[in-house]
């Protein structure tokens, strides 16, 4: 295992993108469970270039990660207005095109689409949000049916 393949199943646990994950809220039997992979793009016999999926321990700069999450709702009730929301470490940029997913850039204070985040900037002015900035990720699940489960699944950016 190499020093950055390491890094990043270290970052991957510590993140919560590793087998398992904690729900957005703790008081909910709402249960999680995901698999990160990482995609790569290789040439065939031919030349033709195919798309592989392979263990995320094998990642490397710009290497794009899959995560799948798996949601369920475990409980007897149903449950109004969930969120499943995930941290992105440092070093992984979301991809943004879910229009469903909604981001933050200040660890989860505020939340919207990536257009309308703005930060502060050294000298007092204000930028747009770049999806580096991206510090947490999540999906709003208006009604959860007891039992109902789904599946999500986002990629990022190895930087």
């Amino acid at each position: 295992m190499t020093i950055l393949s390491w890094r990043l199943a270290v970052l991957m646990a510590m993140h919560g993108l590793a087998a398992s994950a904690v729900p957005a809220s703790a008081q909910t039997p709402l249960r999680l469970t995901s698999q990160t992979f990482v995609e790569r793009v290789a040439a065939d016999i031919n030349g033709r270039p195919r798309r592989i999926v392979a263990s995320a321990r094998q990642a490397a700069p710009g290497d794009q990660l899959i995560v799948i999450l798996d949601w369920r709702n475990d409980g007897p009730a149903p449950l109004r207005n969930a969120t499943i929301t995930r941290s992105v470490p440092r070093g992984l940029e979301p991809d943004i095109d879910d229009p469903m997913m909604q981001m933050s850039v200040d660890g989860g204070a505020h939340w919207g689409r990536l257009e309308d985040l703005w930060l502060p900037t050294p000298l007092g002015g204000v930028r747009r949000a770049v999806p580096a900035d991206v510090t947490h990720i999540r999906w709003p699940l208006p009604h959860v049916a007891p039992g109902q489960s789904g599946r999500l699944s986002y990629r990022l950016l190895l930087r």
